[in-house]
């Protein structure tokens, strides 16, 4: 296990939860008297994701550009070499084998430092002997070379520059093993450091190395992870803890830190799994096919029915021609087993439960696949209208919003509650989207539970209907007005109000689900123990009363 030390050497990071609700928001430029580098949180010309990330609290993790992460490498280097006081290749080589972690180094290499050495690479005394001579035999191609065509690692194996240069080239092009390159010598385990590299691989295979050794800073460290997004360059810093794994990258992306898929929260990693596994899955297009089709009873083909009558026959080459009911062939049937639309022979068989085993296999299909069907169109609906809300507030940012300000005379300072409006939206779009993945793995027989879910959903996707309408539909209205309207502050009024009051919904529908719908037990068992205190009560009651008639009566 890494030791504490370990889990904050490679620098300093935000800690506390990442949360949209949160009401104790600070905006991270607070924190650059720290002398901490600028990680970019808040930009002044960011588009639309990057205001998200800023928008939503980021106090457990920290965006880390290219140059950042090459400072952390730099400023560990630098410690173990000052500590260590060996050189910063040879401290470079060190943290590359303990995977950056700098605590590591030190406590194993002042547990035991002959042992590090030997086992790391980074050889105190030369294997061979620096020798006098005006020429040396390459240990590769065994041609003889000036000592200035001759280069050599701790160990001091000769080899020539050119052969340097192959065996290099040939490591980095195998992949990022070649930064654990060794002495070319198959006895030696001499360590290459990037010295080596700068001074005689090709300047591609040079950009490709250093690519290697910056991913390696993080795809090392157990806290850092690169964003998922395609093509983006960006790494983030999490500090575990909080219990919220959503985290914003300043490319536009959000993702859950412990499944690396799109943000989720309030919905467990397991519960995504599955439902992603399920979308992508062949067994909906499986109960599809049984829910909709029968099997052709010579080729056993799927076969769907699309015209009104009972009739069927085969695509070619089979042409088989059978009852849609009871699967018997065509030329059995008649007016005499009920014509064209019916089929007394499968009305007889079925009372007699022949077709109940298939009817009840059909019939589950098709309920299970309905029930799918609700779940995933309004999942998918969501993640559309959060689309197309990401792109309006674009809009609105690089267009419309100066267009408001010139109409309605007032300063885009004053108009960032319509910006509030948006971002509150597309959150709210991702929440809602995937509590309809919660809701299709919530048990049928829970019901109280489901009852409650469904409440908080319904009020929470109500508000967000009307923010949504108010901020796309009424804000038009201003936009293409000759001039100010007088309705305009009424307008920010009733927008500031929305947002506030769906941010609200949302706020009791995540704590909700996050809590498992705890508080349906806690009022069932409140419930159960009010009736039952009841009962008793009245029990002692009629006890007493009972006693009492009895004195009566016996005087």
């Amino acid at each position: 296990m890494d030791s504490e030390e370990d889990m904050l050497d490679a620098h300093d990071v935000y800690s506390g939860e990442d949360d949209f609700y949160s009401d104790d928001y600070k905006d991270s430029d607070d924190d650059d008297d720290d002398g901490e580098p600028d990680y970019g949180f808040v930009e002044e010309d960011a588009d639309d994701s990057a205001m998200i990330a800023s928008h939503r609290s980021q106090k457990n993790f920290c965006v880390l550009k290219e140059e950042d992460i090459l400072k952390h490498q730099m400023d560990a280097i630098e410690r173990v070499s000052v500590v260590l006081s060996i050189t910063e290749v040879e401290a470079s080589i060190l943290l590359r084998y303990f995977h950056w972690s700098v605590g590591k180094v030190h406590d194993e290499w002042f547990a035991d430092e002959e042992r590090v050495r030997n086992t790391v690479g980074i050889l105190e005394r030369p294997v061979v002997p620096p020798s006098v001579d005006t020429e040396l035999t390459c240990g590769i191609c065994f041609d003889p070379y000036p000592p200035e065509k001759i280069a050599s690692v701790s160990c001091g194996h000769p080899f020539c520059t050119t052969c340097w240069t192959g065996y290099i080239s040939t490591t980095i092009n195998d992949g990022p093993g070649c930064l654990m390159l060794r002495c070319p010598d198959p006895s030696c385990l001499a360590a290459v450091g990037h010295d080596m590299v700068d001074k005689l691989a090709s300047e591609e295979d040079k950009e490709k190395y250093n690519r290697y050794y910056l991913r390696s800073y993080i795809e090392d460290n157990r806290k850092m992870k690169w964003c998922p997004a395609p093509g983006c360059e960006y790494a983030i810093d999490f500090v575990a803890g909080s219990g919220n794994y959503d985290v914003s990258c300043l490319c536009s992306f959000s993702f859950c830190w412990n499944c690396t898929e799109e943000a989720h929260r309030p919905v467990d990693c397991s519960t995504v799994s599955k439902w992603i596994l399920k979308n992508s899955a062949e067994s909906e297009n499986m109960n599809w096919i049984l829910a909709n089709s029968k099997p052709c009873p010579r080729c056993k083909r799927p076969i769907e029915k699309n015209q009104g009558c009972m009739h069927m026959t085969c695509t070619p080459p089979c042409k088989y021609e059978f009852c849609w009911l009871c699967l018997g062939a065509w030329m059995d049937h008649g007016e005499r087993t009920g014509g064209f639309y019916a089929c007394n022979r499968y009305e007889v068989a079925k009372q007699e439960g022949q077709y109940d085993e298939t009817e009840r296999r059909r019939e589950m299909a098709k309920n299970s696949l309905e029930r799918y069907t609700h779940y995933y169109e309004r999942w998918a609906s969501n993640q559309t209208s959060r689309q197309k809300a990401m792109t309006d507030l674009q809009q609105l940012q690089t267009h419309n919003l100066e267009k408001l300000s010139d109409k309605q005379c007032t300063p885009e300072s004053q108009l960032k509650f319509i910006l509030e409006a948006w971002l509150q939206i597309i959150e709210c779009r991702r929440v809602l989207k995937w509590t309809y993945a919660y809701g299709y793995y919530l048990p049928d027989h829970e019901h109280a539970k489901r009852q409650f879910f469904e409440y908080l959903q319904g009020e929470a996707e109500s508000g967000l209907e009307r923010l949504h309408q108010c901020v796309e539909k009424d804000l038009l209205q201003f936009l293409n007005a000759d001039g100010p309207s007088k309705d305009f502050n009424d307008f920010r009024t009733k927008l500031a109000g929305l947002t506030s009051v769906t941010k609200n919904y949302f706020e009791n529908l995540v704590k909700a689900l996050e809590n498992g719908l705890a508080d349906v037990d806690s009022h069932a068992a409140c419930s159960s123990k009010s009736t039952s205190s009841k009962s008793t009560g009245c029990s002692s009651k009629t006890r007493g009363k009972g006693k009492g008639s009895s004195r009566t009566g016996g005087s």
